[in-house]
């Protein structure tokens, strides 16, 4: 072996990753609402960056008067009931108002807003009765009676420390004699479904015990549910797929996008500076511009491309829904497109299709393919539709296992499953077993 040093030359070829790559692949997968930032961000740090957004559409209502194109709101005093605010009825005033607060001693208002306070989104208390005796400089005796009269409020299970007092303070409240008991005594039999020991140590039948599971269905588990004001969470689409005379066409949002261009009267004034520094800094601002510039029409072509393959492959699920989602993968995406599988994992990372059907993530139009008894393949989706449908037809006294579902779909549906598939599709769609299906009546 020749292991002597000296200096050779080598002619290799390797990918580097300069700057502009770097941006372009960030650009790719960023949502819209991160694109945005992002821009917003760059017009900022660089002031050859102009960002024009488009003027948002304000729909006419009552009262509104139009100008030319524009819509101004005005006051009419005729839609009165309109103009006055929304008032929204929190946990904390809904209790409140069930104690008579004038009566209440110092000690006990102050307890009761503790308490109060410390009850989460799902209505349970989040803090111990030692705890709030600490704070509220009282004893646990004290706080304890508290919380007894808060149980008696409602929403009925209010204040609960956990699942199984939640549902026991419903079921006193409804006086339903055996939910009170198996409740208070025999919870996880109940909850694990053991209701043949159950039954035995109770001495009443099964479906007696179903009769409790039934009246148990209708309890509420997170009672303060019903004060939370959450705020809506608005998906903005990045392209729009309509139907047209039979046709589909294909359209971007990327006018909901701020638009970028250059700050020509900056970039004027500033070349009027006949200095060398000044011009360096112009230099790499504009190089910058440009990388942006280019990196977003990448961007917008590489999605518009790879939903049009999607549209192309999917014709039966863009005219009938997803439940019609034909096998398809990311990689024969990029193989006809000829680019690369993570780049198509990119353009669809966090972007959202406008389809005929409704707003779609557009991962969701990718899924792998099973194997069925036919020469036809089928999507998981559809393996998942037939699992939940299997589960659905049958018999609530004798409810199918895992390992019946999959003889069914292959003799009946020609969808080869095995067991252990069966039970994750149906974990994934929140089916419980089969012991806890079972029906007693």
């Amino acid at each position: 072996m020749n292991m002597r040093a000296g200096l050779f030359q080598q002619q290799t070829l390797k990918l580097a990753m300069t700057q502009e790559l770097s941006q372009a692949i960030a650009l790719l997968q960023y949502s819209s609402q991160e694109l945005t930032a992002f821009l917003e961000n760059k017009s900022l740090d660089n002031p050859l960056i102009s960002l024009e957004y488009p003027q948002s559409l304000i729909f006419q209502q009552k009262g509104a008067k139009t100008k030319g194109n524009r819509i101004t709101m005005g006051r009419d005093p005729k839609y009165w009931i309109e103009q006055i605010g929304e008032e929204t009825q929190t946990l904390e005033k809904q209790l409140l108002s069930q104690l008579n607060v004038n009566k209440l001693s110092k000690n006990r208002l102050k307890i009761f807003l503790q308490l109060i306070r410390n009850i989460d989104e799902n209505g349970y208390l989040r803090i111990g009765l030692h705890d709030a005796a600490a704070v509220t400089g009282t004893n646990e005796t004290e706080v304890a009676e508290c919380l007894n009269v808060l149980h008696q409020l409602e929403p009925f299970g209010i204040g609960a420390r956990n699942l199984q007092e939640c549902l026991l303070i419903q079921a006193k409240q409804a006086k339903h004699k055996w939910a009170e008991k198996i409740l208070e005594e025999y919870f996880l039999l109940f909850a694990d479904k053991k209701w043949k020991e159950l039954a035995k140590k109770l001495q009443i039948t099964l479906q007696e015990i179903q009769g409790v599971s039934d009246f148990i269905q209708t309890l509420n588990p997170r009672p303060g549910s019903l004060y939370v004001q959450e705020k809506p969470a608005y998906i903005v689409p990045d392209v729009a797929v309509e139907l047209r005379d039979g046709e589909f066409i294909i359209t971007s949002f990327e006018k909901n996008a701020p638009k970028i261009s250059t700050n020509e009267s900056y970039m004027e004034q500033m070349k009027q500076h006949k200095d060398q520094q000044v011009d360096r800094f112009l230099q790499e601002k504009w190089q910058e511009f440009q990388w942006i510039h280019r990196g977003v029409q990448q961007r917008r072509e590489t999605i518009m491309k790879v939903t049009g393959k999607i549209v192309e492959r999917q014709p039966e699920c863009f005219y009938k829904g997803m439940s019609f989602l034909a096998p398809m993968t990311m990689k024969e995406i990029a193989e006809e497109l000829e680019i690369h599988e993570s780049t198509v994992s990119r353009a669809v990372k966090d972007k959202y299709v406008q389809a005929p059907f409704g707003t779609v993530e557009m991962r969701a139009f990718f899924t792998s393919t099973l194997q069925t008894t036919s020469e036809e393949d089928i999507s998981t989706q559809k393996a998942k539709k037939a699992v939940e449908k299997a589960v659905h037809e049958e018999s609530k006294q004798k409810p199918l296992s895992d390992q019946d579902i999959s003889n069914t779909l292959k003799s009946e549906k020609g969808i080869v499953l095995s067991r252990r598939t069966v039970a994750k599709y149906r974990d994934q769609l929140r089916i419980p077993s089969s012991s806890k299906r079972k029906r007693f009546d």
